[in-house]
């Protein structure tokens, strides 16, 4: 009986490693296409091109499902007619789910993003330092190592004290995992 339990504990165990999680580290770039929504009807927005870089984790939970935390540098804001530019950098802290929709290729990707304002907020016209969005977009991975991404995401608080507006961002990145 003793042979029988260990023996059914090591086919468990086994299995069990077998189908343990791995993680995958990488970095990733890209453009940063942002402007605000909202606001006064009378001002009028346009985007503002920057860009994103940091770094990525994958953490592969099942055949087709990761969950994808990352750790950005991201410069966003919004071009204005007939005032300065707003040239908000933010650190951000996307957290996606990643459903894989052909496997280990194409995938769909959403989940909230946090972002923390780093500019001095008086230079940044008085802006709120804290900004919670929503991230959806695809991600291809083009080999094992190298991905590319398209992804929208959309403030859900307000950027300044003094305006009803929110932040509007779209990425294309590429990357490479380790």
């Amino acid at each position: 009986m003793k042979k029988l339990i260990l023996a059914v504990v090591a086919i468990l165990g086994v299995s069990t490693a077998s189908q343990a999680q791995s993680v995958d580290f990488g970095i990733k770039g890209g453009l940063n296409f942002s402007t605000f929504s909202g606001g006064i009807s009378e001002i009028n927005y346009k985007a503002r091109t920057s860009f994103h870089l940091g770094a990525v984790a994958e953490i592969n939970l099942l055949e087709n499902f990761s969950i994808q935390p990352e750790l950005l540098y991201s410069s966003q804001g919004a071009k204005v007619d007939g005032i300065d530019d707003f040239n908000l950098d933010y650190v951000a802290l996307p957290i996606l789910a990643k459903f894989y929709l052909t496997t280990d290729k194409l995938s769909l990707e959403v989940g909230p993003q946090f972002s923390f304002l780093i500019n001095d907020p008086q230079k940044a016209y008085n802006n709120e330092s804290f900004d919670f969005g929503v991230a959806g977009g695809l991600g291809y991975k083009v080999t094992k190592n190298i991905f590319v991404q398209a992804r929208y995401t959309v403030g859900l608080s307000e950027v300044s004290r003094y305006a009803e507006v929110k932040n509007s961002t779209f990425q294309l990145s590429a990357g490479l995992l380790f």
